[in-house]
């Protein structure tokens, strides 16, 4: 399975987290955020940015995710009503870290906020499987200015 990561070009020649805080974890914990599409992880950058940045020269990685991996699936129907609020931020971190800490597989698939029909793949880089994912390519990509 192929998973997708638009990033700044500086940061996409390797997989590499950041250890940020996000949707799926609390700062200081390492894990990449990837999208089953080219175009869901476009719509994911465009609400993270909210308009800035976007002059910045981009990649889009393609990551090879080998089909024997295990993955851990978070379904929607798991999660607690209005999971993707801002106000429960943290109940989706504690989710994501738990995923984390509990080491179990490198990949976990979850319900993207923007497009809930679609999903995100997190990767976590210190599960012994992490050096079977490959960062296979990467493709210029550009803003279309009338975002």
């Amino acid at each position: 399975m192929n998973v997708y990561r638009i990033t700044q070009i500086q940061f996409s020649n390797s997989l590499t987290a950041s250890g940020l805080a996000a949707r799926w974890n609390y700062g200081g914990s390492f894990v990449i955020y990837t999208a089953e599409s080219r175009s869901l992880a476009c719509l994911e950058n465009l609400v993270h940015r909210s308009g800035e940045g976007r002059n910045d020269l981009f990649k889009i990685m393609v990551i090879e995710i080998p089909d024997n991996l295990s993955v851990e699936k978070i379904e929607m129907a798991s999660l607690k009503k209005n999971w993707n609020s801002i106000e429960n931020y943290s109940y989706c971190q504690s989710l994501g870290n738990k995923w984390l800490n509990d080491n179990n597989s490198s990949i976990l698939q979850l319900p993207s906020v923007v497009m809930k029909q679609e999903h995100n793949y997190l990767i976590n880089p210190q599960h012994p499987d992490f050096i079977k994912i490959k960062l296979r390519g990467k493709e210029d990509f550009d803003f279309d200015k009338r975002f």
